[in-house]
């Protein structure tokens, strides 16, 4: 069972050999690492380097090898201005609130929403331990009457 047949070695030497002979294509600017042909053909430090230089307006050739195919970059002029965002007075109100309605400590995602709409820290999250105005014991009886709805037998006329 451990030997292997003749073919299977033929086919793991031309496997082997086939691995070994492909050459994947280095670094366009010789820094020895495998190249990506998506980034034209450079590693990614060096597409990278390329790039930040582009945009800074350094025309440096070592850096700047370009293919065929053209890299689409920003113009040094154009200025991005981030503003802090805005927020409505009216969304500010409808963002989550992440802590406790009992005692207003913060529960991130541990956080338990009761069946009253409320959310609540592990300590409260049962309805005995808040004030709960779910009322569980109407709800259980309207499931057991949906579940189980009464049968009546038809009346049978006597003869």
């Amino acid at each position: 069972m451990a030997q292997r047949t003749e073919k299977e070695e033929t086919e793991f030497k031309a496997a082997l050999e086939s691995l070994t002979t492909t050459t994947t294509p280095l670094c366009s600017n010789n820094c020895g690492v495998t190249a990506n042909p998506a980034t034209n053909n450079m590693c990614q430090k060096c597409f990278n380097a390329s790039i930040s230089a582009a945009a800074a307006g350094v025309d440096s050739p070592s850096i700047l090898k370009r293919t065929s195919r053209s890299v689409n970059i920003r113009p040094p002029q154009t200025k991005v201005v981030i503003r802090p965002r805005e927020i409505d007075p009216v969304k500010r109100d409808q963002q989550t609130v992440n802590r406790c309605s009992g005692c207003r400590k913060k529960v991130g995602l541990t956080g338990f929403r009761c069946r009253c709409g409320d959310l609540f820290c592990s300590e409260h999250r049962y309805s005995d331990r808040h004030d709960c105005s779910y009322d569980y014991k109407t709800a259980g009886r309207e499931a057991i009457a949906r579940e189980n709805p009464v049968v009546k037998a038809a009346k049978m006329v006597k003869v």
